[in-house]
């Protein structure tokens, strides 16, 4: 969907309706937002499969990630609607926008907070379960050259 919504967006701002427009911003960040969240899920997931690997039970795992992948996107596009519909737009407020034919949120300290802020987040956490589990892998594969060397002796 971000695909789809990101390859239609400058066709649909050239039909200059602000409603339009700014639905479409909406789910070009609503859809960002969601791909980078179910990435951070996916590392969860690894962390519990390659860590956690024992008693990782987790009743009604998969509707906990759908209500988390899509859930949280969500919620910052509504705090953002809600704080101002208007941060979302096709830059025609300002002749020297080079985005003029994209609909996307105007605002720098909203892009920052919500887009630049969230990815970071979610590249942090993705970094440590990535260094988790490869910790967590080398410490298996010591022990296991640790036994072949006792039983070798």
């Amino acid at each position: 969907m971000l695909n789809t919504v990101f390859l239609t967006n400058s066709w649909l701002s050239s039909f200059n309706q602000p409603g339009l427009c700014i639905t479409v911003a909406v789910l070009l960040h609503y859809f960002l937002l969601a791909a980078f969240t179910w990435m951070c899920l996916e590392s969860v997931h690894f962390y519990l499969v390659f860590v956690k690997v024992f008693n990782i039970y987790i009743p009604k795992y998969i509707l906990k990630c759908c209500i988390a992948g899509w859930g949280m996107p969500a919620i910052v596009i509504t705090v953002v609607l809600i704080i101002n519909k208007d941060s979302y737009g096709d830059g025609s407020r300002s002749a020297s926008n080079p985005f003029s034919e994209f609909c996307w949120i105007q605002e720098n300290r909203v892009f920052y907070i919500s887009v630049v802020a969230y990815v970071f987040f979610i590249f942090l956490m993705n970094a440590a379960m990535f260094i988790t589990v490869l910790l967590q892998i080398h410490s298996v594969k010591s022990r296991t050259q640790k036994r072949s060397r006792f039983w070798k002796q």
